[in-house]
């Protein structure tokens, strides 16, 4: 499915459906870490009945399915859906996925204990959707909102290739990003309040196969090139890894977590 919006890359185009293959084999990069974080919070686990908003390929509920909850994985993208499942069901993990955006979601009032927005939480329509979450959340529920990114600035090889990006996708919103809270918007703040937030390092490990995977499965390569710019910036990116990195390396990114629940 094809989405524009204004405040996203300048309302150039994008669809994840083209990069669900890549998505599914090189987007799977959160270290361990970036789990614990969640359980440590006590989000997540068992006994709790979980929405994962902009699955994907179901990446959240996969890694987390091992601590006990019951997910429900959503995604505009019925690519990305069908990814999800065909993973899932290779696990042998019960996962109940839906294609359908944010803003159409519709479970009755109380439904889960914790909804989950990993990677995604800028492009839903918030006005629509906040008093929605709000309701389906159970007393005392808590919406998780998840970031990681790498850091340009301060890693070489994630800053050469941000470059590239920028080279073939201008006004790809992604680039530039430094350490700092994930942004909540009032019309979410008009429902949830604040109860945790935290920011921290992380070094991913990839190899230039993996490292060259990951960035194609991006909004501003993989989810919106024509296939003439995307086999001119295979190959750039691909010279270019192969000047500047070894057979295996490490990036580093920072990742982020904002923890609310429901206003009383």
């Amino acid at each position: 499915m094809e989405i524009k919006d204004k405040n996203i890359d300048a309302g150039k185009a994008f669809d994840w459906g083209r990069a669900s293959e890549d998505y599914a084999k090189f987007r799977d990069i959160y270290p361990k870490e970036f789990y614990k974080k969640i359980v440590d919070r006590g989000l997540c686990v068992e006994g709790h009945t979980v929405l994962d908003l902009g699955t994907g390929t179901g990446v959240l509920p996969r890694n987390m399915y091992c601590y006990g909850a019951k997910w429900i994985g959503a995604d505009i993208s019925e690519n990305q859906i069908s990814q999800a499942r065909i993973l899932s069901e290779n696990a042998q993990m019960d996962i109940e996925y839906i294609a359908l955006p944010t803003e159409e979601i519709s479970f009755s009032d109380n439904s889960f204990d914790v909804i989950t927005a990993c990677q995604c939480f800028w492009y839903f329509d918030h006005k629509k959707v906040a008093p929605n979450l709000a309701r389906m959340l159970k007393k005392d529920g808590r919406l998780l909102v998840l970031y990681m990114a790498w850091l340009p600035f301060e890693d070489e090889i994630a800053g050469k290739s941000e470059e590239l990006i920028l080279k073939y996708s201008p006004n790809w919103t992604g680039a530039r990003e430094t350490r700092k809270p994930i942004h909540i918007p009032d019309e979410v703040l008009e429902y949830f309040e604040p109860v945790y937030h935290e920011e921290y390092d992380l070094k991913v490990p990839f190899t230039k196969e993996s490292w060259h995977g990951r960035v194609r499965a991006s909004r501003g390569i993989g989810a919106s090139l024509s296939d003439d710019e995307l086999r001119a910036w295979d190959k750039e990116h691909r010279e270019l890894l192969d000047r500047i990195a070894p057979d295996e390396f490490e990036v580093l990114h920072y990742a982020a977590l904002a923890e609310l629940r429901v206003k009383k």
